[in-house]
């Protein structure tokens, strides 16, 4: 893989559910609203496509389904067990290409990864192998909820013993707060320090139909966002950044 640092933002999570297409949607109508020229892509999902559907409405036209979503599987597991039903083989090369063939058609290109960092991808690679050799930038979401502290050091300690260090997180607001929801943004501060640490609020949106939501809803959250625009260019080669 031959991408310039921080050319490629992956955004993962601390587990399934945690917010990942909704923050990866944030991002790209944020970066684009900039005049980048960005492109989204979920190289692996599985369950349905509300996903793809939602992201693709954010770019319309401008990649097939089948570069934005390469590898589709309908049972709602891991990749490498949905794989195996179907008698297929996902090579680390072949879902390294996959990436390739999207990056080299944007400057920057958001990938949205699948369940959390340790999920298996294919035969002996999973979620983090693939962010290591992709040597991108990388932002986690994580629910803000009970647990969140626990998951999100979990992840960060994978993050850091591959070696990667350009990593921010983002912690999604749900819809009932719990009693740590007021606390868990300042602590994780503070445990994960120099790290950025970034909560969005809940906004009450559901992924279909969120195009339009989205892009009202990155309006409000702006300077929040823009936190994380020093994350993604610090190590990135490409001259442009966000006005």
């Amino acid at each position: 893989m031959n991408s310039p640092p921080g050319r490629i933002i992956f955004i993962t999570g601390t587990d399934t559910g945690s917010g990942k297409t909704l923050l990866t949607a944030l991002l790209l109508v944020h970066l684009r609203g900039s005049g980048l020229d960005v492109l989204a892509m979920k190289p692996f999902c599985s369950g349905d496509k509300a996903d793809i559907a939602l992201l693709q409405s954010l770019q319309p036209g401008e990649i097939s389904d089948d570069l934005m979503n390469p590898f589709f599987f309908r049972g709602p597991v891991a990749p490498l067990v949905a794989a195996r039903k179907q008698n297929r083989i996902i090579s680390f090369q072949a879902a390294l290409q996959a990436v390739e063939e999207v990056s080299i058609r944007c400057d920057y290109l958001l990938v949205e990864g699948i369940g959390g960092v340790l999920v298996p991808l294919g035969p002996g690679y999973n979620v983090l192998d693939l962010i290591h050799r992709l040597g991108c930038v990388v932002i986690v979401a994580a629910r803000n909820k009970i647990g969140v502290i626990n998951q999100s050091l979990l992840t960060m300690r994978a993050l850091n013993q591959a070696g990667l260090r350009q990593v921010g997180l983002v912690l999604m607001g749900t819809e009932i707060d719990d009693a740590s929801s007021t606390s868990n943004h300042l602590v994780l501060r503070e445990l994960l320090a120099p790290i950025e640490v970034v909560p969005i609020p809940f906004l009450g949106l559901q992924v279909p139909g969120l195009g339009c939501a989205a892009e009202r809803s990155c309006q409000k959250l702006k300077n929040r966002l823009r936190v994380l625009d020093t994350l993604i260019f610090s190590s990135c080669s490409l001259d442009r950044k966000p006005s």
